[in-house]
């Protein structure tokens, strides 16, 4: 009898509504650096946008929707699959950047150490923990969910992994419109650079669904999105990015990421249906 009445209280999931509150308080912070000439604060403004991305989903799943988050993911996971999502960070990141090193194809600034670098790391992962909690909470483990029950797995990962990438358009038209050499061609500029981002980043959302699918755990998801972001990050600041870099970056995500949704276990997704 409860749980007849607890269902009569929830409202069908609208995945238009859904966008529109989690977009509608997580885009005004990239907005801010999009139309802004201030190059710093990025990171800030990014790191707030994703910790919007909870606080949507909270009011959506508590208010809205009213369906609660009971299979978001509330484990800790495993000491070994912390170890290899970071392995996977450490792979689509420092491996090339060693690799262009031994190569010749890029020179460590002078006064770089490996105590540098893990500096940079530590301090930036800290601070990255929360914000991933907030987009794995949201885009994974309330929306994909939802997501899941609607359509086909494949075709579940794949709207989520494309709404994923086009969150991120307000970041990716400010990076496209502040490219060295493009004054003249800025709306080409920003149109390659979306285009070429498509891909890739669907990819590296179905990376991303994947560690929570495979491992159910939002702790260890919101440790590989931060040690993603800041592998990348305390390399660049600090070694800097040559050419092999980006390409490596994509080149692997990409492989992956589709091997993954052709390929990867997907029954733990699969299994929300069965939870609806």
């Amino acid at each position: 009898m409860q749980q007849t009445q607890k269902t009569e209280t929830q409202r069908p999931f609208s995945l238009t509504i859904y966008l529109l509150i989690v977009f509608g308080l997580s885009w005004p912070f990239q907005l801010v650096f999009m139309f802004s000439d201030v190059e710093l604060g990025l990171g800030y403004l990014n790191l707030i946008s994703m910790v919007m991305v909870t606080v949507g989903t909270f009011i959506a799943g508590r208010y809205v929707f009213r369906d609660g988050f009971k299979h978001a993911g509330w484990r800790w996971g495993k000491p070994s699959q912390y170890l290899w999502t970071f392995g996977l960070a450490l792979f689509i990141f420092a491996v090339p950047a060693l690799l262009e090193n031994l190569f010749g194809l890029h020179t460590v600034p002078a006064g770089i150490s490996a105590g540098t670098i893990l500096g940079s790391f530590v301090t930036s992962f800290l601070l990255t923990l929360i914000p991933g909690f907030g987009e794995e909470f949201g885009w994974r483990g309330y929306m994909l969910r939802h997501l899941v029950k609607r359509y086909s797995t494949r075709r579940a990962i794949l709207i989520h992994a494309f709404i994923w990438w086009a969150w991120h358009i307000p970041v990716l038209v400010a990076i496209g419109s502040r490219l060295d050499g493009i004054e003249a061609n800025v709306g080409a500029a920003i149109a390659g650079t979306l285009l070429i981002s498509l891909v890739p980043a669907m990819m590296n959302a179905v990376i991303f669904a994947y560690v929570w699918t495979a491992t159910k755990s939002l702790a260890v998801a919101s440790v590989y999105h931060a040690a993603y972001d800041e592998v990348r990050d305390a390399i660049e600041k600090t070694i800097g990015f040559g050419p092999l870099v980006s390409i490596w970056e994509m080149a692997v995500t990409t492989l992956l990421g589709a091997f993954l949704l052709w390929k990867g276990n997907w029954k733990p997704l699969t299994d929300e249906k069965n939870n609806s």
